[in-house]
């Protein structure tokens, strides 16, 4: 994201999710075997998939460009940014990652998806989007459509089963798309998994290049504690400030968890910058404990800063493996410390660094009763 746009507006809350610990786990009906051609500007956040269970969550996940050049007279070297130095993608030109050496691919990048041995996959989905209009135009005839290969397996295309968030204006073109995948993760299993040909343009403008995806995956495994374990999603631009109308809320009830309980929560968001400050990540218990989400690699006052890790670890095998994802963020924050005091209903409450990025997904897991 570069140093001004107009992309992001005041926008409201978003509504709340009122949920329940004991109902039954579900998820949305398939979609048609054609690529979505619904799309919204905004998407508000609902709930995806819930379950309680013994198991949890895991993700996978990978940005699809990086850095080939600088364009700005002070910007860090592409190396050095690769390696974790701060950086904004509107500084750099920008050009695909690829690792299949496939010819007839223009983009793919693989991660490593750590299913439990001896799971059982519950649910999962991919969720892929990134920025269609840099130094190119991409059609976006393509958002809902992608190649994925399972860990040894060949490329399949999966396509797009509910409405697509498609954003434009005059500097950006962005989106998110996604399609559950559970038949294939639970015959590809653990592994590094491999997705191609994901619609975003390369080059550089003033706003810049991004684009990537996550794979969530929902598992149940006998020797692992009850825990109830949610996914949401949407396509929501998150305003920055902390004033009225700025930032994003989603407010989460029926939990049942006590004191003392472990949980984490995972985000997927689009176009945050690292070392442009602003933008945080709070959780507030129904008792009250309100605390900053943030660790060693996501500070509190920068948590959307372009990367890829998870409970401050940035070691997460992916091929390529970079530090700063130059405006793609998936990260897995440990939730435990808003939970120390139980809590029936959580409130996550996000806001936007100085020039706002979207967000695209939220997944939790907690420790639960049953």
């Amino acid at each position: 994201m570069g140093s001004s746009r107009g992309i992001l507006g005041t926008l409201g809350l978003l509504s709340c999710l009122v949920l329940s610990a004991n109902v039954p786990a579900v998820a949305a009906p398939p979609g048609p075997a054609v690529p979505a051609v619904r799309e919204m500007a905004k998407i508000p956040f609902t709930q995806r998939y819930q379950a309680v269970q013994r198991g949890g969550l895991v993700r996978a996940s990978n940005s699809s460009i990086a850095c080939r050049r600088e364009e700005a007279p002070d910007a860090e070297p592409c190396a050095e940014v690769n390696r974790g130095a701060a950086g904004v993608n509107g500084d750099f030109d920008m050009f695909y990652s690829e690792v299949d050496k496939d010819p007839d691919t223009y983009n793919s990048t693989r991660a490593e998806l750590k299913v439990p041995h001896g799971a059982k996959v519950s649910y999962a989905r991919l969720y892929w989007g990134g920025n269609l209009r840099v130094g190119e135009q991409k059609p976006p005839e393509d958002n809902g459509r992608v190649l994925v290969a399972e860990p040894g397996g060949a490329y399949k295309e999966v396509l797009a089963d509910t409405v697509i968030g498609h954003r434009t204006d005059a500097g950006s073109d962005a989106y998110q798309a996604s399609a559950d995948v559970t038949p294939m993760v639970r015959k590809g299993g653990a592994g590094m998994w491999t997705v191609a040909q994901l619609n975003i343009a390369m080059g550089h403008s003033e706003v810049g290049a991004w684009g990537g995806w996550t794979l969530v995956v929902a598992y149940e495994h006998p020797q692992e504690p009850v825990r109830r374990i949610s996914v949401w999603d949407g396509f929501e631009s998150i305003a920055a400030g902390a004033g009225a109308g700025a930032g994003e809320t989603v407010d989460i009830t029926g939990l049942d968890a006590v004191a003392g309980s472990a949980g984490k929560a995972g985000v997927v968001a689009y176009d945050g910058d690292r070392g442009t400050l602003g933008d945080s990540l709070t959780v507030t218990s129904d008792s009250g404990r309100r605390v900053n989400i943030s660790d060693a690699e996501n500070p509190f006052n920068d948590v959307m800063n372009s990367t890829i890790t998870e409970f401050g670890d940035p070691s997460v095998v992916r091929q390529p493996e970079r530090m700063n994802n130059l405006g793609y963020d998936a990260d897995v924050f440990d939730l435990s410390p808003a939970l120390s005091g139980g809590a029936r209903s959580l409130s996550f409450r996000f806001t936007g660094e100085s020039q706002g990025q979207f967000l695209g997904v939220l997944f939790v897991q907690t420790d639960a009763r049953r």
